[in-house]
């Protein structure tokens, strides 16, 4: 559900668009990578490992970048011949910005939802002016689904693309409900990929 409201209302994807999505071998990312392909977009991932970044290209990635090797923000300019993307989808934080913002063009928009490197600290508002006219966002779940009528709406889109096939959801990690604690730490540290699973 935060794949949908990611891709269907923060920021609106369409085809032609480049949406550059962090941690894309991720949980969520695995998903943005294929629902945003899926919409027509060009993706871009962000991932720690090369075995990531065969596991976001087989989710819908066009392009990966080993982001402890590479000047990410560089290798988006680079990727898009200049022209930088239209969103970025991080879930990621602190470790992650500013410099997501360098991967932006001009009224684009950059999407924080999680904060896997710790929260993104208060910052001089006005660095948006600065890299053209940016808007920032930090939506969740509860706000987008609040209304009845819209949590519906999201459950629905999203069960229309999985009945589909163009968006398949791998449990990659299951843990005993006893060793939550583990599957957060493993979470926390990037050991993880797709999606994690606790069980009674």
């Amino acid at each position: 559900m935060t794949a949908q409201y990611l891709l269907r209302r923060t920021f609106n994807v369409k085809p032609g668009n480049t949406i550059l999505v962090h941690a894309a071998a991720g949980g969520v990312g695995v998903l943005l990578c294929q629902w945003g392909r899926a919409l027509g977009a060009t993706v871009i991932g962000t991932v720690g490992s090369p075995e990531k970044a065969e596991l976001a290209k087989a989710n819908g990635a066009h392009h990966t970048i080993l982001y402890r090797n590479e000047d990410f923000a560089a290798k988006v300019k680079e990727i898009t011949g200049g022209k930088l993307c239209d969103v970025v989808y991080d879930g990621i934080g602190k470790t992650t910005f500013p410099a997501s913002l360098d991967c932006i063009r001009p009224l684009g928009m950059f999407a924080s939802f999680g904060s896997a490197s710790g929260p993104i600290e208060a910052f001089n508002i006005n660095i948006l002016q600065q890299k053209g006219s940016l808007f920032a966002t930090r939506p969740t779940l509860n706000t987008y689904a609040a209304k009845r009528e819209d949590l519906l709406a999201i459950a629905q889109d999203l069960f229309d693309i999985v009945l589909s096939g163009k968006l398949k959801i791998a449990v990659n990690q299951k843990y005993p409900l006893k060793d939550a604690m583990k599957s957060h730490i493993d979470l926390e540290s990037r050991a993880t990929t797709g999606a994690s699973i606790l069980l009674p």
